[in-house]
């Protein structure tokens, strides 16, 4: 006689599997608690870390965002004797008189041309310095090359100007020989035609070798196997450079061509502040400068804040703008939204 499964089955299993109560009510505690011990474990595990990046990040407090709060000295008529509470509040007062200033026009005029100077001369030459140490197959050659090209970063920008003026000024070396064959002497130092590229050659020579570092990190990247399939294939060094080492380098140029978006407007103070007299206002007056000499030698800190904040905003939308378009041609950028 056939007998069901069912039948066979003890009485308990046909009974309905019991409903278990949730992990919190089993164990009284509820699902915050976990979290918070999540969270403290994982506080506990990354301590070293966050000790470490702790001076970091207390510098990054003390010497950025907390001295933002300042910047509503651009719309008040600020008196460092009265501080921020007694100061006469006027509104955009100070920004209509910048605007209306001559100085601030001109001054924004140079920055942008120098800043468009040197991201056409200046940034390539990181990256092709970076490709030409790769190629060199003795390490002790690039090895050495690198140590000098990276010692010129750590002068200060006074020993290079005064560097430059011993080689380019009207007694430099370079003047002296040109006057020892009879011919006129020669001075690019107070030359304001000129100074622009001077600028842009100073730097780099003072920071393009350290620039090579972000690029031969990202060339290093590259699996070294791309660049063996290629060549068995034939193709010959431009080839793979132009197939294997850019399209791998690219992601860290768009962002570093970001970064340098976002500091255009700052193109040296120290740098220009040393050579600005011996060429004028009229070439080497840039924002910075010019919040300087309105705010710290005139007393006009509204004006000049008003300055320095304008110059903030115009950074950040360079900075929005650009990494807008790195998504557009489908780079990661500096963010992804």
């Amino acid at each position: 006689m056939t007998v069901n499964a069912a039948q066979q089955r003890p009485a308990e299993s046909l009974q309905d599997p019991p409903v278990h109560p949730p992990p919190h009510k089993q164990t009284g505690k509820k699902p915050g608690t976990a979290r918070a011990k999540s969270f403290v474990t994982r506080l506990r595990q990354d301590s070293p870390l966050l000790l470490m990046t702790a001076p970091a990040v207390l510098v990054l407090l003390l010497f950025t965002y907390i001295p933002l709060l300042g910047s509503v000295v651009a719309f008040m008529d600020y008196v460092p004797f009265l501080g921020f509470t007694q100061s006469q509040w006027v509104g955009w007062d100070n920004f209509t008189a910048l605007f209306q200033d001559d100085l601030f026009w001109g001054a924004l005029t140079n920055t942008f041309e120098i800043t468009f100077v040197q991201l056409l001369l200046f940034f390539p030459v990181p990256i092709l310095l970076a490709v030409l140490f790769n190629s060199v197959a003795m390490p002790a050659v690039r090895n050495f090359v690198q140590s000098v090209i990276y010692l010129p970063h750590f002068l200060s920008w006074v020993i290079i100007v005064a560097l430059f003026q011993q080689m380019l000024g009207g007694g430099g070396v370079i003047s002296r020989i040109l006057v020892t064959h009879g011919k006129s002497g020669l001075d690019i130092m107070s030359d304001p035609g000129t100074f622009q590229l001077l600028l842009t050659s100073q730097a780099i020579w003072k920071d393009a070798g350290w620039g090579t570092i972000v690029f031969l990190a990202a060339i290093a990247a590259i699996d070294p196997q791309l660049y063996e399939s290629a060549a068995m294939d034939g193709a010959g060094a431009l080839r793979r450079f132009w197939h294997i080492t850019l399209p791998g380098m690219r992601p860290i140029i768009v962002l570093m061509l970001i970064l340098r978006l976002g500091d255009a407007l700052t193109v040296g103070f120290e740098q220009i502040l040393l050579q600005r007299d011996a060429v004028g206002p009229g070439a080497a007056e840039v924002l910075d400068t010019f919040v300087y000499f309105n705010g710290v030698q005139d007393g006009n800190w509204g004006v000049a804040t008003a300055a320095g904040l304008l110059k903030g905003v115009v950074s950040l939308a360079l900075v929005l703008a650009a990494n807008k378009l790195a998504h557009r041609f489908g780079e990661e950028g500096i963010y992804r939204r």
